[in-house]
């Protein structure tokens, strides 16, 4: 497929660990199939965001979420339930991106709504083929919801 023709995506990433976040954007900058990645520290903050409310009022809406389990003030399964409870943003497809390997934590997550569970990996070289792996399947193969504009 051309990429001319490949839609861009918008993707909000709630992760607090800033490495992590260094790696993840890096991973991303690398591949340009993903355009803008938009990032949040804590769970209270990717809801703001979400629900454009506050000083997220402006933002544009995403059209994927990558959300961490393990954050400060709401954790992921916090964010998601009340995602996927709130009628105006729960079309949105969410990414578990998280160290857990929990199988209870797979199985609630599939359960509360989550799209996929990926567990992160160490090291850039691996991140940045999951990465390039994600991101040809979120934005060539797999069709996200076009952002809705309030």
């Amino acid at each position: 497929m051309d990429q001319a023709l490949v839609p861009p995506i918008e993707v909000l990433l709630a992760e607090d660990n800033d490495d992590d976040i260094l790696m993840i954007r890096t991973a991303f900058a690398r591949s340009k199939l993903i355009n803008v990645l938009n990032v949040v520290k804590d769970g209270e903050e990717a809801l703001a965001y979400l629900r454009r409310q506050g000083r997220y009022v402006d933002t544009h809406p995403p059209g994927l979420v990558l959300l961490d389990l393990n954050m400060p003030k709401k954790n992921g399964f916090e964010v998601l339930q009340e995602l996927k409870a709130d009628p105006a943003i729960r079309h949105l497809p969410v990414v578990i991106l998280t160290t857990s390997r929990q199988e209870e934590d797979v199985v609630r997550s599939y359960a509360d709504g989550a799209a996929s569970f990926i567990i992160k990996p160490e090291g850039l070289g691996a991140l940045q083929t999951l990465t390039e792996r994600f991101e040809l399947y979120w934005a060539r193969v797999a069709r996200v919801p076009h952002p809705i504009e309030r």
